[in-house]
């Protein structure tokens, strides 16, 4: 008999997140198959193929239902091999590495149609004292003082691609805020740099690994498209081919995904049809909760032969 694995907590109410965050939680929730081995649900977003973040976010927690609850996920290293197929469900079969005294570690496959469509290995530390320093958080507006995404949108009609218009005028599990809007209404050349905040539309259940998996899964979301700012393109344009290859992320301290953090995002260098980039996020307090790099296909392409 199957069931489901780390399901929301009993005590925690659909009724105080948003549809789309409690279609989210839906998605991550996974069914155990074996004692290794997951299912998670498909959540067509309207996209031709599988959201990276969604696969980051299941294949986290797919290995968090094999490690003891008292030991968080403190890094996660993945590779986006095949795209994958929106209209299936994706199997995850977590290979258990290590059990050591302070640390445990697993890798996770992601396989649809019998291939593997994505690998990771992530690693669980049981939490200990020790030295304490940080980089300090850009001084930037806070996030009630800006706009949502979707008011935004609306606010720069003329200047925007047609299918990012549709696209933020849906339901969106996470309430995002842009720092930084100039890039939209201009299509010169920026600094390679992005800020944006994030927090989930809605309360989540007060388990750490949930919190975790959803910030994975926002996580991809604007990186790699911060690569574009020094071209003056957008990730929505049609002449661009874009594509998650890898994603690495460390979890520093804790966090709570449902208040409010600041996603500051970089991108040092972009070489023979690949993007390379970089974020920090932190909380409202200042405190660095979590680092991000990724390395993404960016390719120019005919729009002749794109699809309208």
């Amino acid at each position: 008999m199957t069931s489901p694995a780390n399901p929301p907590s009993p005590s925690s109410s659909t009724q105080d997140m948003s549809p789309a965050l409690a279609k989210l939680l839906q998605t991550l929730t996974l069914e155990r198959l074996e004692d290794n081995l997951f299912r998670g649900p498909k959540s067509n977003e309207g996209w031709q193929r599988v959201y990276g973040g969604q696969v980051l976010g299941q294949a986290l927690a797919a290995a968090a239902n094999t490690v003891e609850v008292d030991r968080p996920i403190h890094s996660l290293h993945g590779y986006f091999l095949l795209a994958g197929d929106p209209q299936h469900e994706i199997v995850y079969d977590v290979e258990r590495l290590r059990d050591g005294s302070s640390f445990t570690t697993r890798r996770v496959r992601a396989v649809q149609h019998g291939r593997a469509i994505f690998a990771m290995s992530a690693s669980f530390h049981k939490q200990e004292t020790g030295f304490d320093h940080q980089s300090t958080m850009p001084i930037v507006p806070r996030p009630e003082t800006l706009p949502r995404a979707k008011d935004l949108v609306s606010q720069m009609m003329a200047h925007l691609p047609e299918n990012m218009r549709a696209y933020w005028d849906r339901e969106h599990p996470i309430d995002v805020r842009i720092v930084d809007p100039s890039r939209y209404t201009s299509r010169e050349p920026h600094a390679a740099e992005q800020s944006v905040w994030l927090k989930t539309n809605g309360h989540l259940p007060d388990l750490p690994h949930i919190h975790q998996a959803v910030l994975a899964y926002a996580s991809d979301f604007t990186l790699l498209d911060t690569a574009l700012v020094a071209h003056g393109k957008l990730l929505f344009d049609r002449d661009i081919q874009l594509a998650s290859l890898d994603h690495a992320m460390w979890f520093h301290r804790p966090f709570s995904a449902d208040n409010w953090l600041l996603y500051a995002q970089d991108s040092p260098t972009a070489f023979g049809a690949r993007g390379y980039c970089r974020g920090a996020i932190y909380d409202l307090d200042g405190r660095l909760v979590a680092s991000t790099v990724q390395e993404g296909l960016m390719r120019k392409r005919d729009t002749a032969f794109v699809l309208k």
